[in-house]
């Protein structure tokens, strides 16, 4: 399987939830607004976008991606205290660390974030973004919470 503490992959995971925060959009739409080519941009250069400020980061590939706003709003919605967009973005990178090997991972960003485990994460208002990495790693195998 990847290696663990992948810190790219840990930055373009937060750097995603840190525009979908900024422009009201699920986490997938992001992904979609960014295309593949994209994706896989940010996980290989992440070791020199990590230099700069995330919202400068972020302001870029919004703009080049040309997102619009959207209208989903899971902090809002959240009744409890909202997680930072760096511990979702851990979230994010275990789960592709657990589920894909290290030449897979572009291609596992690109799934997970198009799976239906992405509603899941992206719930505050449950536990299930919190709950330890295997059991999340087993929901995504399995295909349902467990």
């Amino acid at each position: 399987m990847a290696r663990k503490n992948n810190n790219n992959l840990f930055f373009t995971c937060s750097l995603i939830e840190y525009m979908g925060r900024k422009v009201k959009r699920t986490r997938r739409e992001v992904v979609e607004f960014l295309g593949k080519q994209r994706v896989k941009r940010i996980y290989e250069y992440a070791d020199v976008f990590h230099c700069e400020p995330i919202e400068k980061v972020a302001d870029k590939f919004i703009e080049e991606s040309k997102m619009t706003l959207g209208t989903f709003d899971n902090e809002k919605k959240c009744r409890y205290l909202v997680p930072d967009y760096w511990g979702i973005g851990e979230v994010y990178e275990r789960l592709i660390e657990d589920s894909y090997t290290d030449n897979e991972i572009v291609k596992g960003i690109w799934e997970v974030y198009h799976s239906w485990i992405d509603e899941h994460i992206s719930d505050y208002n449950t536990d299930f973004y919190y709950q330890p990495r295997d059991y999340i790693a087993a929901c995504y195998e399995e295909g349902v919470v467990l």
